[in-house]
């Protein structure tokens, strides 16, 4: 089986997703890690590679919501959300693409962005900005181990809702900003009744590997975001904007 490594931000949940991998057989190296820092990847790297001999599969998969208007949400917030959501992808590229490189062997990345990193609309701006970013990045990656024959495939995972704790990232932002999600008091239920119908962490998985095993650069595991991705390209390519009585943004959801 694989050797794992885990890396979270929150230790007791880190610490017993360690425990129950380690009951069914697992190697496993558990690491508290701030994705935005570029000293904790650095660590994280050094303690894998020490420890397990290389990393050949990495996933970027650290990710905060923040609501409310744009222009409302405050430097600290966008500091939050950017260090974790981009800077946290972008600090994962430059510590273990090197080390991928050096190794020579077959490798994988995939960059955890979203639907939200596809198609526009209101509700949750400063997500959408960090998720755009790493759609680009992945592309950008993608293109750029190619052109230098890289035995390194990129994969970007552009989901709709997932029924993880995203609702709740706030619980973990240290920097004195609100714990509140959006001064709209919509948003918080937006996205509550979101993540309850979305679709289960395991059918994710199983999609993601499915797709690294098909070398596939984008990955939708969401029935209808072709369509959607479509749509918004039809209307860039008529240089039409996008209708302000459709729906606001509204990320996919599934209950397989």
């Amino acid at each position: 089986g694989m050797k794992v490594v885990l890396a979270d931000v929150e230790r007791e949940p880190l610490l017993r997703a360690e425990a129950e991998l380690s009951e069914r057989g697992a190697q496993v190296l558990a690491i508290e890690t701030d994705v935005s820092k570029t000293v904790d990847l650095e660590q994280l790297a050094e303690q894998t590679v020490s420890t397990f001999g290389g990393v050949h599969l990495l996933f970027n998969n650290a990710g905060v919501a923040l609501g409310g208007r744009i222009w409302e949400n405050t430097t600290d917030d966008w500091d939050w959300i950017m260090g974790v959501n981009l800077m946290g992808v972008i600090h994962g590229i430059r510590v273990f693409v090197p080390i991928m490189l050096e190794q020579a062997d077959e490798c994988h990345i995939v960059n955890t962005a979203s639907m939200a990193g596809l198609i526009a609309g209101s509700r949750l701006g400063a997500y959408k900005v960090t998720k755009f970013g790493v759609v680009a990045l992945s592309e950008t990656l993608y293109f750029e181990l190619g052109e230098d024959g890289a035995n390194i495939g990129v994969s970007v995972l552009c989901p709709g809702f997932i029924r993880t704790q995203i609702n709740k990232s706030h619980r973990n932002r240290t920097d004195g900003g609100s714990q509140i999600l959006s001064q709209n008091a919509e948003e918080p239920s937006f996205l509550d009744e979101g993540v309850a119908g979305g679709k289960e962490p395991s059918f994710i998985a199983d999609y993601v590997f499915d797709g690294i095993r098909a070398g596939k650069l984008y990955l939708l595991p969401h029935e209808g975001s072709g369509d959607r991705v479509m749509h918004r390209a039809q209307e860039i390519m008529a240089e039409v904007a996008p209708s302000l009585e459709r729906p606001t943004f509204t990320p996919l959801s599934g209950t397989h």
